[in-house]
């Protein structure tokens, strides 16, 4: 108990609350993030379920997020330096 005085000593009544109300919002956030991944997890089962190749799937996504013009200079490059080991 006398920690908690030190301690509420330190932050004012106003920084306490504002604290307080930080740490619950992250937490509520935290449990929704949560739930949003077992939400896609399902999805993914459910396209693995329809024969769909979750991996691919998982790349499809990653790539429908980047900026074309960034992809497709990554790809030119992924391109030529294959073409210079002989792999295409």
């Amino acid at each position: 108990m006398a920690d908690d005085a030190a301690h509420s000593d330190i932050l004012n009544q106003a920084a306490q609350g504002q604290l307080k109300s930080i740490i619950e919002r992250i937490e509520r956030l935290e449990v929704e993030k949560s739930e949003i991944a077992e939400q896609i997890k399902e999805v993914f089962s459910e396209a693995k379920g329809n024969g769909f190749d979750v991996k691919i799937l998982r790349k499809v996504v990653r790539i429908r997020k980047q900026d074309r013009a960034k992809r497709l200079e990554e790809e030119a490059i992924l391109d030529l330096y294959l073409s210079a080991m002989g792999e295409i």
